[in-house]
């Protein structure tokens, strides 16, 4: 084969596929001629670096407010960190983390019907989902032309074969929607779904503490959540009768029912990359953005100190663990959950008043009613055993 260099800086002579493996080092390429464009996404994923879940605690490792809740009706955060369930009437769960999980995780979120519904009402409905507020959203690029795919990956483990939806809904000027759905193969077996959206080109997300995305797992609803006849699987506006229009098995109507998750990641671009696992101390720090309790079941905890304002008050300086992502609401278990004391006084147990007031993101004023003390005496502050203090600044 003879090779020709002309004048005009062309090569001729040489057939395609005239180059043997490893001729073109990294010394041939020019600087920046190979471009993200030339570069497929399967290997363009291995090329990520540093934090790319976005969601939190989706290993289901936290639950600072308990392990499992039986009896569960209604909407809330019952047990792992920020996994928030929305029922409507639709069934009573045991709500858990369970320790059956597939391989590589040790935790999944369970729920497991103990009381089946009769007949769904239209707006009867239960989901779970995970609300992330706007900062988080940012780097998607929403609202532009070069608004990026997320791409969402998890494990599912389901006791009814068939299919149920899921949802992104996108908060800022407006509420928007994209859904797609999932299909259960094999009851009773761990399967890995994966789900890319492509990016919302026509609504800016906010860049605040404000709600801006939310991550939903349909598990059962009435009609008027499903006459809308599919999922809306492009972005558009907030449409109710699509929100569950695509699930063909219901979670509840059996006591039969399981429904697990685990190994939930979401993150830029249109490939599923393995899961980020984080150390359970950094999980923990980042669902203490929007929980914190803080109590010991057998001790008692200290939580601050103070001063008897008068005979039958304390005001006290309370620290939080870490700055909220806003002013939380504070609640405390009993009247009696605080112990305060006193130099001369001795050990005195709260009997009522304004528990706490003075909330801001990083700490509060204990305001406290106490039996007859001295004014002007200073008081060690501590939390009864059994006792909590609750700190909530969910989205």
């Amino acid at each position: 084969m003879a090779i020709v260099i002309n004048g005009s800086g062309t090569v001729t002579g040489l057939a395609v596929g005239g180059l043997p493996d490893g001729t073109v080092d990294e010394g041939t390429l020019a600087t920046d001629s190979v471009t993200a464009a030339k570069i497929p996404d399967t290997v363009e994923a291995g090329f990520k670096s540093g934090r790319k879940n976005m969601i939190i605690n989706g290993a289901m490792q936290i639950d600072q407010r308990a392990t499992s809740k039986t009896g569960v009706t209604s909407s809330g955060y019952h047990t792992l960190d920020r996994w928030k369930l929305d029922n409507s009437g639709l069934g009573t769960f045991t709500m858990s983390r369970s320790a059956d999980a597939p391989s590589g995780f040790y935790s999944s979120l369970k729920m497991d019907c103990t009381t089946a519904y009769g007949s769904a009402g239209a707006d009867d409905f239960n989901a779970i989902h995970q609300d992330l507020e706007s900062y988080d959203g940012v780097s998607l690029g929403y609202g532009t032309s070069d608004a990026k795919s997320l791409t969402v990956s998890f494990w599912v483990k389901c006791s009814q074969t068939g299919t149920l939806q899921f949802n992104l809904l996108h908060y800022a000027s407006s509420t928007r929607q994209i859904s797609a759905t999932y299909t259960i193969n094999t009851a009773n077996t761990w399967e890995k779904k994966t789900i890319t959206f492509a990016g919302d080109t026509s609504q800016a997300s906010d860049n605040d503490n404000s709600k801006g995305l939310i991550f939903e797992w349909f598990l059962a609803s009435g009609t008027g959540r499903t006459s809308g006849g599919s999922p809306q699987t492009s972005w558009g506006a907030y449409t109710l009768n699509k929100r569950n229009a695509g699930s063909t098995i219901s979670i509840g109507d059996s006591t039969s029912d399981t429904w697990q998750i685990t190994g939930v990641q979401a993150e830029i671009g249109s490939t599923a990359t393995d899961f980020e696992h984080r150390s359970y101390g950094e999980e923990l720090e980042l669902c203490k953005r929007y929980y914190q309790q803080f109590g010991h079941a057998s001790v008692e905890q200290p939580v601050g100190a103070g001063t008897f304002n008068d005979a039958n008050q304390i005001l006290g300086f309370f620290p939080y663990h870490k700055e909220m992502r806003a002013i939380p609401t504070i609640s405390v278990s009993s009247t009696g959950y605080l112990r305060a004391y006193a130099g001369y006084s001795g050990s005195k147990i709260s009997t009522g008043g304004q528990p706490i007031d003075g909330i801001t993101a990083t700490s509060a004023r204990i305001n406290t009613d106490f039996a007859s003390s001295t004014a002007g005496e200073g008081a060690f502050l501590q939390i009864v055993a059994g006792q909590n203090i609750y700190l909530d600044a969910e989205l």
